[in-house]
């Protein structure tokens, strides 16, 4: 999971979180690795607080492809 940090001056509903979950201003969130981008390209609501992890498949596909 990826950190956010809600930077915008009014709360934000996050659907990846559940249908009600409201952000407050300031307030981090985790939000699942492959939507980080989502967030980080919205430079005026939301701030990247850590690097998205990497995921398994990108890791199993370098590793298929060494054995080769």
């Amino acid at each position: 999971m990826a950190s956010v940090r809600l930077i915008a001056d009014e709360p934000r509903i996050v659907p990846w979180l559940g249908p009600e979950v409201v952000v407050e201003p300031d307030q981090v969130v985790e939000v699942p690795d492959e939507q980080a981008d989502a967030y980080a390209c919205q430079t005026t609501v939301w701030e990247l607080v850590g690097e998205p992890k990497k995921t398994t498949t990108t890791a199993a596909k370098r590793g298929s492809k060494d054995g080769d």
